[in-house]
């Protein structure tokens, strides 16, 4: 599907997203291990979390949704069922790697698939922790999908250190580490997305300047009632648009304020956007609030490394905001978007080039200098998501606007991102 985007002069109005995708997948399988109904409100309708659902009701659990919520009956402490067939992830990392935790505790063999862009991204990183705890898990040569995972005698706690920053490796192993009775440690030298933690209640620490999260079964999730605020990521191609186009004001209702994922918001306002929080409160140990944005004039900052893990699915849309601000745009230190759903680093320069940008490549990022100076062209979105909706954003910012091939992919995270778009602009 190739979508067609026309310039816009203005943004106005109010929006109120879906839920968080990865908050969105925590709360489908805390319900499901709990005893128990618990209940959702605003989850993501993206197929990414379906592919969660879709897989969770493959072991036995009943997911219910009701007009104004999701209801699902958890089984218990290794109350799953053994499914029929292979659990189909989709295109979805962050179900595969945390449900991977899940299932090295389980009585019963799995397997879990994905699509063609799931079946190269890398896996070892999970298998090698899980197999320190016990679990036997087979992949393919290369540590890829499918995976196969066989029942273990008895999962063991392990005090683990993590190789990179990584909230999808930290979860896995602290998901198998609910099945102990003894104590896992998992030690993070750079913070990682921590919706686990909170919405775990689990207890953590500083140590020698490095973050320490214990975990065991003490710690298996209870029903209970979940509010999934709105995707911050979801959020930033529009804050970017808001910020980009004159006069413009834009209210962005109940998003997520977490600490580990509101990265993108300090970036931008430390390039000089008008962003304001109000209205803020708490759910599962989740903070949110509205988001306010006006027109903004930016300009070019250094961005730390420290920051990269907190922004890394921004990163796409943050280059388009670099841009149209003032100086050249540089980023470092985030190899880890060359194992995404494409290779963002290469995707996010190829289609800058098409516009006559200077964009050069780094092993760990990019360089972007100069303005768009070509005609309307037509980008590719190499299946990727963010990739797509970050040049849909691009090709409304400018005058000739632009073309994205293979639109479709947007809805692995937001299916309403079109009917989003014409509420607020002009």
């Amino acid at each position: 599907m190739t979508r067609e985007f026309n310039n816009i002069n203005h943004v106005n109005g109010e929006l109120k997203l879906p839920g968080d995708k990865s908050i969105s997948h925590r709360a489908v399988m805390f319900s499901s291990l709990a005893a128990g109904k618990s209940v959702i409100q605003n989850l993501s309708e993206g197929e990414d979390v379906l592919s969660t659902q879709k897989c969770f009701r493959q072991m036995g659990i009943e997911i219910e949704k009701k007009s104004d919520c999701v209801e699902i009956e958890g089984k218990g402490f290794k109350g799953l069922e053994r499914p029929s067939g292979p659990l189909d992830a989709g295109n979805s990392g962050t179900t595969t790697r945390l449900i991977s935790g899940i299932l090295a505790a389980q009585d019963f063999e799995s397997e879990i698939i994905g699509d063609e862009s799931l079946s190269i991204r890398p896996m070892k990183r999970i298998i090698s922790p899980l197999t320190l705890m016990g679990a036997k898990i087979e992949g393919t040569e290369k540590f890829t999908l499918p995976l196969k995972i066989f029942p273990a005698k008895k999962l063991k706690a392990i005090n683990y250190e993590l190789p990179i920053a990584s909230a999808q490796i930290k979860s896995a192993v602290l998901l198998a580490g609910l099945h102990s009775d003894e104590i896992t440690t998992v030690i993070e030298n750079i913070p990682s997305r921590n919706h686990t933690e909170k919405m775990l209640n689990l207890k953590h620490e500083l140590k020698d300047s490095k973050n320490v999260i214990y975990v065991s079964r003490k710690n298996y999730p209870c029903p209970r009632e979940y509010f999934v605020p709105g995707d911050i990521s979801t959020a930033s191609f529009f804050i970017v648009l808001a910020l980009l186009t004159k006069n413009s004001f834009l209210k962005i209702k109940d998003v997520t304020l977490n600490e580990t994922r509101s990265g993108i918001l300090k970036v931008l306002m430390e390039m000089g956007a008008n962003i304001k929080i109000e209205n803020q409160k708490e759910n599962s140990g989740e903070l949110y609030g509205d988001i306010i944005i006006r027109g903004s004039s930016l300009h070019n900052v250094e961005i730390q490394k420290e920051i990269i893990p907190n922004i890394i699915d921004e990163i796409p849309i943050l280059s388009v905001a670099g841009i149209f601000a003032e100086g050249d745009f540089k980023i470092h230190n985030a190899s880890e978007l060359r194992g995404k759903e494409t290779d963002r680093i290469k995707a996010v320069c190829y289609n800058l080039r098409l516009l006559g940008i200077r964009a050069e490549e780094y092993d760990d990022g990019f360089f972007i200098s100069g303005k768009a100076g070509k005609d309307k062209v037509t980008f590719e979105s190499f299946g990727d998501h963010r990739i797509a909706m970050a040049f849909s954003i691009l090709s409304l910012l400018l005058k000739q606007g632009g073309t994205v091939n293979n639109f479709r992919c947007v809805n692995i995270s937001n299916p309403q991102f079109l009917n989003q778009l014409k509420q607020i602009t002009d």
